[in-house]
C-alpha cells in the first residue's frame, strides 16, 4: 500500500491528548473528510470524551490508529466475544404463524423515524442562519446543507425539502403531523429516533435538549390523546453516537438526555417504563391487552458508540433484562413488539449474535420488530440457528420522514392482527406514504402525502408474514422486474439513476438475509458469484448513517 501521510503515521506514537487532538484535525483536512472549520469543530466537540474513553480502554496507540484509520494503520479487535444467559425452561412449540384468522386488526401508526428536521426552536422565532433556508445553497460541501449561501449554477432549497445533503423543514413536519391527524384514526405510534439534524460538527447540548422537546411538543400538539412509544436514536446525544453506559459517571453520563426524555414522554409512558428510560434509555410497557412493547436503546450495539472503548459486554445489562422480560411475557401469554433505532445487522458482532439468538428462543413470542436509522425502506430475516434455513422473523426497517440524502419524506402505516383473545399482533401488511418533493415545490402546488404502495398488493402476499418475505427473497434471485420495483421502493421513489445490478444486487439480498454481522453463513443460499468481503464492503458504503 503506499505510504500514510506523516501525521497519520504520527498517531501511532502520539501519546499527548494535545497534540492528538491537533493530528486528528489535521488528518480530517488532509484526507478531505471537511472543511477545516468543520474538522476543528468535530474534534474540539468529541476531543474530551474520546480521549476519556480510550485512556480507560486497554486499547494501545497502534490500536487507536487502527480503529480511526484503518488496518494500514493498526490492527484492533477490542470487541470481544461475550454472551448472555437464556432462560433454563425449555423453548415451548412454535405455531406455524402461516395463517391469518380473520378476526379484528389493530392498526398502529407506524413508523414515525428519522424526523430529523433543520429549525430547532419556536418555528415563529427569527430563523437563525444555521437553520433550512428555501432558496439557499443545497450542494454545499459541508456535511448539512440547505442551510445558507447561494446555489451556484442550480435550483436552490426547495420550500418543503431538497434532494440532496439536507434535513427536513420544520413546515413539512408540521404538515406531515397536520395530515395525520385528519387521516387517523390510529390505534398507537412507533416513534423510533433521530430528532435532530445532521448538523453534528456544532450541536450543543442545549440544542438537542431544544430539539426534543420541540418535536415531542408538536406530536403531542397534533395527534394528542394517540399513544406514541419512542426509542432513542443515534443523533439525539452529543457528540452524535455518543451514549456512555451507566458506569460512566457525572457530566459525561448520559443522564441529561434521559431525564429530559422521561420530562418529555412522561404523556406517553407509565412510572416504570420511565425508570429504565432514565437509567439506560429503555423501557418496557403494556401497550394493549396482551400486547407488550419493548424500547431498545440500540446506541449500546454500535460501533460507533466510542464509550464502548471501554467495555462492550451487554452494555447496561440490557439484553440479559430483555431475555427477563420476553420470559415474564411468554409465561403470561404475551406477545411483544420491539421497537429500536438502529437495525439489528448494523450492530457489533457480539450484540447481534446475542440478540439473534434471543429472538430464537422466544420466536413464539415476539410478534414485530421494528427499527430505523437507515432511511430507506427494507427489512431483515431472522431464520432458525440449526439450519439457517426456516424463516423465523422479520425486522421491519421502515423509510424515514427525513429527505436525507436525496430521498422523498416517508412514513408507514401497519395491520396487525389483534385486539381479541389469543391475538397473534403479527404484522399483515403495511402501506407506505411519501411527499413527492417534485409535486410539492412546484410553483402553485399545494403538498399531497401519496401512497406509495402496499407490501401485500404489491409483492402478492396473502399475509406479511416472515415466510411470506422468505419467498420474496427467492423470487428477487429470478423475477428482475419485481427486484427493480422494490429497488425504486427503497429509496422511497427517487432511487440512484442506475439499476441495481451484479454487486449491488448481490450486497442487497444479502442484507436483506442478514439480521447479524459477519455471518457469510445466512448468504450461502443466495449462491452468489461476489465474495462475501465484496458484498460487505460494497453495502456499507451505501450507508446514510
Amino acid at each position: 500500500p503506499p505510504p500514510l501521510p506523516p501525521p497519520v503515521g504520527a498517531l501511532q506514537l502520539e501519546t499527548s491528548v494535545e497534540h492528538l487532538q491537533r493530528l486528528a484535525a489535521t488528518v480530517c483536512v488532509r484526507l478531505h473528510l471537511a472543511r477545516p472549520e468543520v474538522c476543528e469543530e468535530i474534534v474540539r466537540l468529541f476531543g474530551r470524551d474520546v480521549v476519556t474513553a480510550w485512556v480507560r480502554s486497554v486499547l494501545r496507540p497502534a490500536e487507536i490508529c487502527g480503529l480511526l484509520v484503518g488496518q494500514r494503520c493498526g490492527h484492533w479487535d477490542i470487541y470481544s466475544d461475550w454472551n448472555v444467559t437464556l432462560p433454563g425452561t425449555p423453548k415451548p412449540p412454535v405455531a406455524c404463524g402461516c395463517t391469518w384468522r380473520g378476526r379484528r386488526s389493530l392498526r398502529p401508526l407506524g413508523h414515525l423515524l428519522g424526523l430529523e428536521r433543520d429549525a430547532p426552536g419556536d418555528a415563529q422565532a427569527p430563523r437563525p442562519v444555521r437553520d433550512y433556508l428555501p432558496g439557499s445553497d443545497p450542494a454545499c460541501k459541508d456535511p448539512l446543507c440547505c442551510r445558507g449561501g447561494r446555489p451556484r449554477g442550480a435550483e436552490g432549497a426547495g420550500y418543503w425539502g431538497s434532494y440532496s445533503n439536507c434535513d427536513l423543514p420544520l413546515q413539512t413536519l408540521e404538515h406531515l403531523l397536520r395530515h395525520l391527524a385528519a387521516t387517523g384514526p390510529f390505534d398507537l405510534a412507533y416513534w423510533t429516533g433521530d430528532i435532530p439534524a445532521h448538523n453534528v460538527w456544532e450541536q450543543s447540548r442545549a440544542d438537542q435538549l431544544q430539539a426534543l422537546r420541540t418535536i415531542s411538543g408538536l406530536i403531542q400538539k397534533y395527534l394528542g390523546p394517540l399513544p406514541v412509544y419512542p426509542a432513542v436514536g443515534n443523533h439525539e446525544s452529543v457528540p452524535v453516537n455518543a451514549f456512555p453506559p451507566p458506569f460512566v459517571p457525572g457530566n459525561q453520563s448520559s443522564a441529561w438526555l434521559y431525564h429530559a426524555m422521561a420530562e418529555a414522554w412522561e404523556p406517553w409512558l407509565p412510572p416504570e417504563a420511565l425508570e429504565t428510560l432514565r437509567v439506560g434509555g429503555f423501557y418496557t410497557l403494556r401497550a394493549r391487552p396482551g400486547l407488550r412493547l419493548v424500547s431498545l436503546n440500540m446506541n449500546f450495539c454500535s460501533e460507533a458508540n466510542f464509550w464502548l472503548l471501554i467495555n462492550a459486554t451487554d452494555p447496561a445489562g440490557q439484553l440479559q433484562w430483555l431475555v427477563g422480560v420476553l420470559q415474564r411475557a411468554e409465561e403470561s401469554g404475551e406477545k411483544v413488539h420491539i421497537i429500536g433505532h438502529i437495525p439489528p445487522s448494523h450492530c457489533m458482532r457480539s450484540w447481534g449474535w446475542n440478540y439473534y439468538r434471543i429472538i430464537n428462543r422466544f420466536e413464539g413470542t415476539v410478534a414485530g420488530q421494528f427499527f430505523g436509522h437507515t432511511h430507506v425502506d427494507e427489512f431483515e430475516l431472522f431464520y432458525d440457528e440449526e439450519t439457517l434455513s426456516r424463516p423465523l422473523g422479520v425486522a421491519f426497517v421502515a423509510p424515514s420522514v427525513t429527505t436525507f440524502i436525496s430521498l422523498n419524506p416517508g412514513y408507514r402505516i401497519y395491520l396487525v392482527d389483534g385486539v381479541y383473545p389469543g391475538s397473534s399482533y403479527m404484522v399483515l401488511d403495511h402501506e407506505t406514504f411519501i411527499l413527492n418533493l417534485t409535486l410539492a415545490n412546484a410553483p402553485g402546488a399545494t403538498p399531497q402525502w401519496q401512497r406509495l404502495y402496499g407490501a401485500r398488493e404489491t409483492y402478492g402476499f396473502a399475509t406479511a408474514f416472515p415466510a411470506d418475505w422468505d419467498r420474496l427473497l427467492q423470487r428477487f434471485q429470478v423475477e428482475e422486474p419485481l427486484f427493480q420495483r422494490f429497488w425504486y421502493l427503497l429509496y422511497k421513489g427517487h432511487p440512484p439513476r442506475e439499476p441495481c445490478q451484479d454487486v449491488c444486487k448481490a450486497a442487497l439480498l444479502c442484507a436483506l438475509r442478514t439480521a447479524r454481522a459477519d455471518d457469510p453463513k445466512l448468504c450461502q443460499p443466495l449462491a452468489s458469484r461476489f465474495s462475501f468481503f465484496e458484498i460487505q464492503g460494497w453495502w456499507r458504503r451505501q450507508r446514510f448513517c
